[in-house]
């Protein structure tokens, strides 16, 4: 997998990419990173990027050209090109399975007050947003789409079960659970959890998730029942 990340910020990415799960798996060259700034596509001594929105309002907006170019240039014919935008519509754990079967994400990181429309309607594929709140560019969201994705391509986590036995995988949220010690400040770990017996253990947390669903996630469970 590769990913190009269209940023005017290019360095904000060397602490997140360089260690844990992403930073093993460049190093094992199971995914590649690469960073495209558009200012280097501009044409003007300021290498400006923005501009005010026709029809007034507050705050700049990038500009297409160099947006244009930054994604030309190294998009290829499997690339799959993700804007992230405030208004975009929610990222979820579904989209992060269906873009790891891909080999090439281009990801646009919006800043100032948005990207001009021309972006979302003629270059990006897809339109992300990570959740419903505005950040000051999409630096941060694209931390989090990466690492969404790149997660559940094949070697990159050293279980494989471990992105299949998780949160949101079944629709529902993961089930709770506990490891040593067996009691900590009077809390103690449950005792179906102690019994040996796998089948009731997988029922119980199969309850468990239902139920830290309901009462965390409830929106999660319209049309599920959960089951």
């Amino acid at each position: 997998m590769r990913f190009d990340i269209i940023t005017i910020f290019p360095e904000y990415f060397d602490g997140p990419f360089r260690t844990s799960v992403i930073g093993r798996a460049v190093a094992r060259k199971l995914i590649e990173m690469n960073f495209v700034n558009p200012r280097d596509f501009t044409l003007d001594r300021h290498r400006s990027v923005d501009d005010a929105p026709y029809g007034g309002g507050p705050g700049m907006l990038m500009k297409p050209e160099p947006i244009y170019k930054a994604v030309e240039s190294v998009r290829c014919e499997a690339s799959r090109t993700i804007l992230l935008s405030a208004s975009g519509s929610l990222f979820r754990q579904k989209d992060a399975e269906a873009l790891s079967r891909e080999s090439s994400l281009i990801i646009i990181c919006g800043h100032y007050e948005g990207v001009d429309e021309r972006v979302a309607r003629g270059l990006a594929d897809f339109e992300f947003s990570i959740g419903d709140y505005v950040l000051q560019n999409g630096n941060a969201a694209a931390v989090v789409l990466v690492e969404a994705v790149s997660r559940l391509i094949p070697g990159v986590l050293g279980s494989e079960e471990s992105g299949k036995q998780e949160s949101f995988g079944e629709g529902l949220l993961e089930y709770p659970q506990w490891t040593r010690p067996e009691e900590f400040r009077g809390m103690k770990v449950p005792d179906i959890l102690l019994s040996g017996d796998h089948a009731k253990i997988a029922e119980w947390r199969k309850e468990q998730a239902r139920l830290k669903t309901m009462k965390n996630r409830p929106d999660m469970l319209a049309g599920n029942d959960g089951r």
